[in-house]
Parts: C-alpha cells; structure tokens; sequence
C-alpha cells in the first residue's frame, strides 16, 4: 500500500506538470494522510532543517564556479591546449572533445554546462572539418555527462547529503571512474570514425604547444590543486567550493581579463537562480525521505529485493537496470532525490559500501542524462548543433553504450572503485 501511494501520488502530480520538488511534497502529504498525522508545522521545520547543511554550502561556490571559469576563458584555453597536441590526428577533433571533456568535468561538476561550452566551440570547427554532426554532438554530449562523476561533483554532493556519506571520500572514489568513461570514449570514437574522410588541422610544432600550454596554465593546474587539497586534508569539499569561487575570478579577471566586474552581477545571479532550485529540491527531498523512513517504504523495496540480497554483484546489477530504466523517464536530480532514501537502507542492508554504491548510482544518474526523451544534456546539444534528436541519438548510440558497459565492468569489478580509494584515503 506505500508503494502504491508513493508512486501514485508523484507520478500523478509529474503528469499534472508539478515542478518535481512541488512533486515530492505531495509525495510527503500522501504519506502523511496514509499514517493520519497531517502536521504542516512538521512540513515547514523539515524544509528548514533540510536546507540548513554546512556540506550543501559547496553547491552555490562550485555553480559559481562553474560560471566565473566559462565567462572568464578557463574553457576556450582548455580547448585550444588539447588541439595544439591531437588536432592534426584524423578524428582529431573528437579526442579534442574528450580531453576538453574530462578536464571541465574536473573543474565545473556540471554536466549540460560542460557540454554546452565544448560544444559552442567544436561543433562549428568541426561541422567545417567535415566531421558527422550527429556523431560529434553525441560525442560530447556523451562527455559532458563525466562532469558529475569526477569531482568536484555537485551530484555526489546531493548524494552524500541525503545519504548521510561521507563527501570527500566521494569525490576520490569518483575520480577512476569518470576516467573510465573517458577511456571508453576514446576507444569509441576509434572505432566509429577510423574510417572518415575529414579535413585535419596542421601539425604544431612543440613551440606553439608550450605557448598553449603557458597560457593555458592556469586552467590546467586547477583540478589538480582541488583533488589534491582533498586527498591531502588542505580543505573540505565545501572550502574547494570557496577555493575555485576565488581562484576562477582572480584568473579570469586578473590573468586573462576576460572577464569585466560589469558581467559578475548576471553571473552571480545566474548561479544563485541555479542554486535555489537544486536547494530547495533537496529539502523538499529529505521531508520525503523521512517520511519514506517512517513509513517503512525501504524495508517494502528490501522485500521485493530479497531474492538478490545475498549477491551483492546480481544485487548491484539489478538496482542498476532499474535506475536506467527509471533514467530514461525522469531528469538526474529527481531520480537522485526519489530513489536515494529509497535504496540506501537495501545497500546497507546488503552490506555495499555505501561511498562504492553512490559512485556507481551518480554515474547510473548521468548516464541518465542522455537518454531519451527526458536527457537535458540531449536538448542542450540539439540546441548547440542545431540538429534534432532523432539525429542526435543516432551519432549518440556507440557512445552511449561505451558508458554503459563501464558501469556495469563496475558492478562485476568493485574493486576497481574501492582499491583506488584506498589507496587514496591511506596513502
């Protein structure tokens, strides 16, 4: 009976066209009138209670972040690195897209705004290159979806808030991972296009590569300095957000001067706007998920889960399917929100390491971002190639499945997450 008014209530208000966190609230209210405790005093506390976390404060610093590294030319100096080094190689372009691709994933944890900034300066080179359109955008659509797995990741920052997991310990697990999904691409991208018939660009000599490279500097050296001052205790997630906030403006405005104090007040709004509604879904998300609790919900899914509970791999590999399926229907940030108090206390019930399983579930999410019809990374990338989605998913395909079978490489092999972070955590 829960998981029927569970999933009736927020299915029924999504389909009445609901914003999702509007959505979960109902979700709340229906849970409430089934136990007959209906206290909005309880609602409003919950709320406060659950935007009031020291950990979410990284969020509004890594979105401005992201913001100030875009305005500022962080990405345009990235791009043209990355092409004084690989540009000349047939397919060129495409490895351009990737290393671009896993570098800003390191830097602005945003999947659609990634994909947007490389693909605002590729598509038009290499639609003139000869490169297929679709192709390419499914390419880097299908790179700007690493961006909430390696760190800084606002999806691992959620995650670790509604989970009550450790966020630093995240984001290091996170880091072999993303750069899987980046091998993947490379391997992809050599098997779809060794065959193409496109124009290269000239070779650089090792003099234009160290000027990239000089003035590209500042770009390059950011991820490094965050995942190191994690990895060595310098700061937590949430300081690295005030870090980047910093080092981004002083760079952009002092270095490259790219970016007049006149664009900081839309930059600042634009983060804050984005920050609200990532803020208030994730308190709307935790009065859910305590009622969830309260209502016994996990111990229902756990008995429908029985059968799997005592392997751990077909366990993993079975709630991974089902977040693909659900992907597929809603966005990154309600499937995160809804699915998360859900299935937490099943991993914890079948003894997966929570930080193992919440790596794997935010890649699951991302890839989610992809798939049709809901992927907003699929409708930023039409908008940015001007081409539809029917096309868009046809170059998308070999990409796409790339993904996939890392995810599922990491079901079968945990370790391949779990021995890396311990040798980051204790090394």
């Amino acid at each position: 009976m829960t998981i029927a008014v569970f999933t009736g209530s927020l299915i029924g208000a999504i389909a009445l066209g609901l914003p999702i966190a509007f959505a979960l609230l109902i979700c709340a209210v229906a849970l409430m009138v089934l136990q007959g405790n209906i206290d909005t005093t309880i609602l409003s506390q919950k709320i406060i209670e659950g935007a009031d976390s020291f950990p979410l404060l990284a969020i509004p610093f890594f979105m401005l972040a992201g913001e100030l590294m875009n305005a500022g030319g962080i990405s345009k100096r990235i791009v043209t690195f990355a092409l004084t080094f690989v540009g000349h190689l047939r397919g060129g372009l495409g490895f351009v897209a990737i290393f671009a691709s896993v570098l800003m994933a390191a830097i602005s944890g945003s999947a659609a705004a990634d994909a947007a900034a490389i693909g605002a300066l590729l598509i038009p080179m290499m639609r003139r290159a000869g490169y297929d359109v679709p192709r390419s955008a499914g390419l880097i659509a299908a790179g700007g979806v690493i961006a909430p797995v390696i760190p800084p990741s606002i999806g691992l920052i959620v995650f670790g808030v509604i989970a009550n997991v450790s966020i630093g310990k995240l984001f290091l697990a996170g880091i072999i991972p993303g750069l899987m999904m980046g091998v993947s691409l490379l391997f992809a991208w050599l098997w779809v296009a060794r065959r193409d018939k496109v124009k290269v660009l000239p070779r650089q000599d090792w003099s234009a590569r160290l000027r990239a490279g000089i003035d590209g500097i500042w770009a390059l050296v950011m991820p490094a300095g965050i995942i190191g001052g994690l990895k060595f205790g310098v700061f937590t997630p949430t300081e690295a957000g005030v870090v980047a906030c910093v080092y981004a403006f002083l760079v952009g405005a002092f270095v490259y001067r790219e970016l007049p104090l006149r664009q900081l007040h839309p930059i600042l709004v634009a983060a804050a706007k984005s920050t609200a509604v990532i803020v208030f879904l994730i308190a709307t998300a935790l009065i859910s998920a305590w009622l969830i609790t309260l209502s016994e919900l996990p111990s229902q899914v756990e008995a429908m889960l029985s059968p799997f509970m005592d392997n751990k791999i077909l366990l993993m590999a079975v709630i991974m399917v089902i977040v693909v399926i659900v992907g597929t229907a809603l966005d990154f940030a309600p499937t995160l929100m809804i699915l998360t108090p859900v299935l937490m206390p099943v991993i914890k019930q079948a003894g997966i390491d929570p930080v193992y399983f919440g790596v794997l579930f935010i890649m699951n999410n991302a890839i989610g971002l992809i798939t049709p019809p809901v992927g907003i990374v699929l409708n930023v990338m039409c908008r940015v190639a001007n081409i539809s989605m029917g096309d868009l998913m046809k170059g998308l395909w070999p990409f796409l499945w790339a993904e996939l079978i890392v995810l599922f490489l990491l079901v079968l092999f945990p370790d391949l997450v779990m021995v890396p972070l311990d040798w980051l955590t204790h090394r």
